[in-house]
């Protein structure tokens, strides 16, 4: 499956973003997702997931409570809506597909190419 990432771009602090990430072919319905982050200087981060249903989504712990993963399989697309955003999200954000669940980078067999999302202060 080919993924494509958007919605990126400069928000401020306390600020809401929401990115989304399209899946090709028919078998979108048929992963987990997940979405990464990597700031600079600093390893890839596991944010969410989400199970192949909707059903079940699980986050790390930085973003508890403020971060919400979803998915519409008729539109091959899961989504990112952040909100109470703070300096420290600033990072390019990536969405993976996995067909297990897992939050860790070695779970995902497939990547999209990133998003920037700039948090000022």
């Amino acid at each position: 499956v080919q993924l494509q990432a958007s919605g990126g771009g400069l928000v401020q602090a306390g600020g809401s973003l929401r990115l989304s990430c399209v899946g090709s072919g028919r078998t979108f319905s048929s992963y987990a997702m997940g979405w990464f982050r990597q700031a600079p200087g600093k390893e890839r981060e596991f944010v969410t997931g989400i199970d192949w249903s909707g059903e079940s989504t699980f986050y790390g712990d930085s973003v508890k409570g403020r971060f919400t993963i979803s998915r519409d399989n008729a539109q091959s697309t899961v989504y990112l809506q952040m909100n109470s955003l703070k300096p420290e999200d600033t990072a390019v954000y990536y969405c993976a597909a996995s067909q297990i669940i897992a939050t860790y980078e070695e779970g995902y067999d497939y990547w999209g190419q990133g998003t920037l999302v700039t948090v000022s202060s």
